[in-house]
């Protein structure tokens, strides 16, 4: 059997669902796929514990296509990022600087929400748009391309011919592949773990990243768990130690993290299960090629620092979309997709390596290393210009 539309999105992620429902609500032809149904209960089984900040630049994207009126209710404002440097013999607060968004903006940075209730609502969202189909179950197998249009086979047997494929499909983008795009993986030796907290003080919608050794430990405000302030935490170890941390039982757990969080937010407790992820950096050579763009984690990966990952694919999608829009007689074909790498490649390569170079700052263990990042920090903060410009482009805006 052979269905046909104007975009096909390899990849229901919060990505892949995110781009459906933009392109859906601009009223192009969406068939979104995926070979994994989306969880989207809290404590199922194969839910994604992790929680995604979407800046400021995101807001206006998600208002249009309909999704912001169904994730406001369950977002946590993120009014402060806040930096603490504990890089001292004991691991205690040393240097404390916050980055407030009231400084640039009459907006919050961002808004925090969790990947299960984010794939949930999103899901929700594309049943409402007579013109997207998702699939989920079904994933792609294969990808012919010519001038005038792509054929994408899919795992159950059914051709799709599209104008255009998106390739939302992650980090080992099975379209990429086929498309011959190759990349570039820096691999760090280091892991993630992710759940969530609750504590006795209140975040007060402030973020806090805390530097010590092995990679940042982030704790970003949800809204209250069973009565209780709640946090998401990030805590980026090396492989080693994180397996170790994964593997401790819950009481110890819970005074390890306790102690790596300075004690900020008193002692933390486990609000769901502990989770793990390999950190990365990786960027496609290319970001398109005949009929296929490529974006989120099938163009680009970085280590989960200062909510970059999903909001540089968010910054794709804004550029898809815009040219899509310029030139709907022209989608997906030769300009457009060099117009798009021309648009994203040279940021993305940017934000990608200093993401890496922050990421090595976080994960150093000699002294007078982890002593230089702390004076860094306090440099950086203490000139206003620079700080402002540093929220501004950690916001992605020029």
């Amino acid at each position: 059997m052979t269905d046909s539309c104007d975009i096909l999105i390899s990849g229901g992620g919060i990505a892949g669902l995110t781009a459906a429902a933009v392109f859906g609500a601009a009223g192009f032809d969406v068939i979104c796929v995926d070979p994994t149904p989306p969880v989207t209960d809290r404590d199922a089984d194969g839910s994604d514990l992790r929680t995604t900040a979407f800046l400021q630049p995101a807001h206006g994207l998600l208002q249009h296509c309909g999704l912001w009126d169904r994730l406001e209710p369950h977002a946590a404002p993120l009014q402060i990022m806040r930096i603490v440097d504990a890089g001292g013999d004991t691991p205690e607060p040393r240097v404390v600087r916050d980055f407030n968004a009231a400084d640039i903006s009459d907006q919050p940075f961002g808004w925090n929400l969790p990947n299960w209730l984010l794939r949930r609502e999103m899901v929700a969202r594309l049943h409402e748009l007579p013109n997207v189909d998702f699939r989920p179950g079904t994933g792609t197998v294969s990808l012919f391309t010519r001038t005038a249009e792509a054929r994408v086979g899919l795992s159950d047997g059914t051709r799709i011919r599209t104008k255009l494929v998106i390739a939302a499909d992650g980090r080992n983008s099975p379209m990429r592949e086929a498309a011959g795009i190759k990349v570039h993986t820096t691999r760090y030796g280091q892991k993630a773990l992710a759940f969530a907290v609750t504590h006795p003080i209140a975040h007060e919608n402030v973020s806090t990243e805390i530097h010590r050794s092995g990679g940042p430990f982030t704790l970003v405000p949800l809204p209250d768990w069973q009565g209780q302030p709640s946090s998401a935490i990030v805590w980026m170890e090396r492989g080693p130690r994180a397996v170790e941390l994964l593997n401790l039982p819950e009481a110890e757990f819970e005074a390890a993290m306790t102690e790596r969080s300075c004690g900020l937010f008193g002692p933390l407790k486990l609000a769901s299960r502990r989770t793990i992820w390999p950190i990365i950096s990786q960027s496609a050579e290319r970001l398109s090629a005949q009929r296929v763009a490529l974006m989120a984690e099938a163009a680009h990966v970085v280590p989960p620092i200062g909510a970059q990952g999903l909001n540089m694919s968010l910054g794709d999608l804004r550029s898809l979309l815009d040219l899509a829009q310029t030139r709907p007689d022209g989608l997906g074909d030769a300009q457009m997709l060099e117009a798009y790498h021309k648009a994203r490649h040279a940021e993305i390569e940017l934000r990608v390596k200093g993401i890496d170079l922050l990421n090595r700052a976080s994960m150093v263990e000699a002294r007078p290393l982890r002593d230089a990042r702390a004076a860094g920090l306090n440099a950086l903060y203490s000139m206003p210009v620079v700080r402002k410009t540093l929220m501004q482009m950690g916001l992605g805006v020029r």
